[in-house]
């Protein structure tokens, strides 16, 4: 099969050409220089789909009540692209595809695109190239767009920064009365949502959630509002500001109680992410959340611009100055420093 340049899928993936976005997506995420001005196309256009990321221990069944999920969201008449991180495989670096196995159940739909995606090595549950394979699913017209992402458990909080509404997965019995509540994963929460609850162990989780939430968030959304709008004119008594942006004392992610063997609670569960981005318009929040995606990949392209030069250069300028570290010459900072000026890409920070 011939090569087709990226510049011409570009018109056939805005068709919604599934081959075009098949063949793009790859490009994207293996990095394909060539592919790089369609790329920045993509950008320009996306910005519409509702990006929805499911996180959660192994185990929690997030692939198959996203499954059940997504049949929901098809029932409203939404188009849905998924975007599966797989953990990489140790033999051929790929995708273990096990979520495609377990969401065979929608295969056959047009309305539903899936991509499995491989870690390769990328820390935080997502994969090198996600948000690129996402502005693509975007521009060709997918109303919501779900990042499921690999499930590293108590580590995964990149998912906030990639997503608008970020839905928290959580099971009983998987060896802590909740494992969502330890290192930062409550806070990252839009919606938890409870699998397995024909479990007869389910309603203590529940319980344990809504406890952790009464107790724990209100000072956290107060502060987080204030820092990220100004004092609020209700509670602090000033005029001037936008009423829209108050501070919300009452507001608490919801917990939606899920089974996916019984069909129960996905009803509710698509109803919670629909109230959540309904809030985020409402308020204004959906602007602040893409200002703050849109800082995070400056940071991340930058990353990976540098990372590109310093390999170009590993066996010239990068080499005497490992050789000097080596020796505990110089140190990997000033290391760092002088090879970004030799570079001619700054270095004084």
């Amino acid at each position: 099969m011939s090569y087709i340049p990226s510049a011409e899928l570009a018109p056939r993936v805005l068709q919604g050409d599934r081959r075009a976005i098949a063949r793009l997506l790859t490009r994207a995420e293996s990095g394909v220089a060539e592919a790089r001005a369609t790329l920045d196309a993509m950008f320009a256009l996306a910005g519409r789909a509702h990006v929805v990321g499911i996180t959660g221990v192994p185990g929690s069944g997030k692939s198959t009540l996203v499954a059940k999920l997504v049949t929901e969201v098809r029932k409203s008449g939404r188009t849905v692209a998924i975007v599966a991180i797989d953990p990489s495989s140790p033999f051929s670096g790929g995708a273990i595809l096990g979520d495609r196995i377990r969401m065979g159940e929608l295969a056959g739909d047009s309305g539903v695109f899936m991509r499995s995606m491989a870690t390769r090595g990328a820390l935080g549950g997502l994969a090198k190239g996600t948000l690129e394979v996402v502005d693509v699913l975007d521009a060709a017209g997918f109303d919501m767009i779900i990042i499921e992402t690999v499930g590293v458990g108590q580590d995964e909080v990149d998912i906030a920064r990639a997503a608008h509404t970020t839905v928290v997965v959580s099971a009983p019995g998987l060896g802590d009365d909740i494992q969502a509540i330890k290192a930062g994963i409550l806070e990252i929460a839009d919606v938890h949502a409870v699998s397995k609850c024909d479990r007869a162990d389910a309603n203590k989780t529940i319980a344990d959630l809504k406890t952790m939430l009464a107790l724990g968030l209100t000072h956290l959304d107060r502060e987080q509002w204030s820092r990220r709008t100004g004092p609020d004119p209700v509670v602090h008594g000033k005029a001037g500001a936008d009423p829209a942006y108050r501070v919300d004392p009452d507001f608490r992610p919801d917990v939606i109680a899920t089974s996916s063997v019984r069909d129960q609670g996905v009803t509710e569960l698509l109803s919670a992410i629909d109230r959540h981005r309904e809030r985020l318009e409402r308020t204004g929040e959906i602007e602040k959340r893409r200002a703050s995606i849109a800082e995070r990949r400056l940071l991340a392209a930058g990353e990976g611009i540098l990372h590109d030069a310093f390999a170009r250069h590993r066996t010239g300028r990068l080499s005497s100055l490992l050789e000097q570290l080596r020796a505990r010459t110089l140190s990997p900072h000033a290391a760092a420093q002088r090879l970004l000026r030799e570079l001619n890409l700054g270095g004084d920070a």
